[in-house]
């Protein structure tokens, strides 16, 4: 019988099915303690990157245990395998931490329930200007993600784009304005506001570097 006739038996298919299972619950528990030791125990920049490097870490050691112990998968299943843990990782890296660490909704639902379960509607802004930028030291972690990322530089108190930083606002601010749903809805009512935000900013400000 040749090699691939023996791969497509039931009793074949199903040791690679249960290999496949094992390995990523074994890839999915390392990935979870390397960043649990990793969040608990070490210097973090900025979580997002963290949270890569540990998924990227926990594919490595999983392909390499992979390698060595499991016999039933060939090499381009081994790789198509690894693939997945990759993407699974990343997934797990922007859908977890980086948006606990990052979302303004979660932030709203955990103010609401410090306060007793209820805020004034009318009274959201002060809760924005006055408590949500203080307590997640919300520039202080931006301006660092943005120094780590390499797209703005800080000089004598300005903070200043770099080339790259430049580029990507260019393509971010297109995006949003060719791309962006063009009837969003808003607190009741279905608005452009969104696809172009500076349209309402002062002309002039005092805030602008020298």
């Amino acid at each position: 019988m040749s090699t691939r006739s023996s791969d497509s038996t039931p009793q074949s298919l199903h040791r690679k099915l249960v290999a496949a299972f094992t390995a990523t619950t074994c890839f999915v528990v390392l990935l979870l303690a390397i960043y649990v030791i990793h969040a608990r125990y070490f210097a973090v920049n900025v979580v997002l990157y963290a949270a890569i490097i540990d998924a990227l870490i926990a594919t490595g050691v999983a392909g390499l245990l992979l390698g060595m112990a499991v016999r039933s998968l060939n090499g381009f299943e081994k790789i198509l395998l690894i693939i997945i843990w990759l993407l699974g990782g990343y997934s797990f890296a922007i859908s977890v931490p980086a948006v606990l660490d990052r979302s303004l909704s979660f932030y709203i639902l955990e103010k609401i329930q410090q306060r007793g379960g209820g805020i004034l509607e009318s009274e959201f802004e002060k809760v924005f200007t006055r408590e949500y930028v203080k307590e997640h030291r919300l520039m202080d972690v931006r301006l660092t993600e943005q120094l780590e990322s390499g797209t703005i530089e800080i000089v004598d108190g300005c903070v200043r784009l770099t080339r790259r930083g430049d580029v990507i606002a260019t393509a971010s601010r297109y995006f949003r304005r060719e791309f962006l749903p063009q009837k969003r809805l808003l607190m009741g009512q279905y608005s452009d506001d969104l696809v172009d935000p500076f349209d309402e900013s002062p002309q002039y400000t005092d805030y602008l570097c020298q």
